[in-house]
């Protein structure tokens, strides 16, 4: 074999190695791999904690789909069924609609 072809295949199965590493890092259970930085961050449940905060709504469609956003954009949603919206701190508090009213529920 060329030294040419040897290069070639250590460097192919070196990227592949790292392929496979970086998916094995992003499987590890509740935690996601975003941004540039790379920083590890929890990968939230967003459907079934909403589900909850909204299961006392008086519209719990709207709730959901609100809560929804929120909870994308946010990366957190309040414990409890109302009330406890500055655990998420200023992106959950200072969200709102066109209307300018608070959309996070």
């Amino acid at each position: 074999m060329s030294p040419r072809l040897i290069l070639l295949s250590a460097l192919l199965l070196f990227c592949l190695a790292q392929v496979s590493s970086d998916i094995e890092a992003g499987n590890e259970g509740s935690l996601v791999v975003k941004g540039s930085n790379r920083k590890l961050l929890p990968l939230l449940d967003c459907g079934g904690l909403c589900k909850t905060r909204c299961s006392l709504h008086s519209r719990p469609n709207v709730c959901i789909r609100a809560c929804g956003t929120c909870c994308v954009r946010c990366k957190c949603v309040p414990p409890g069924t109302s009330g406890n919206r500055e655990v998420c701190g200023t992106c959950y508090t200072d969200m709102t609609t066109h209307g300018n009213k608070t959309k996070c529920p």
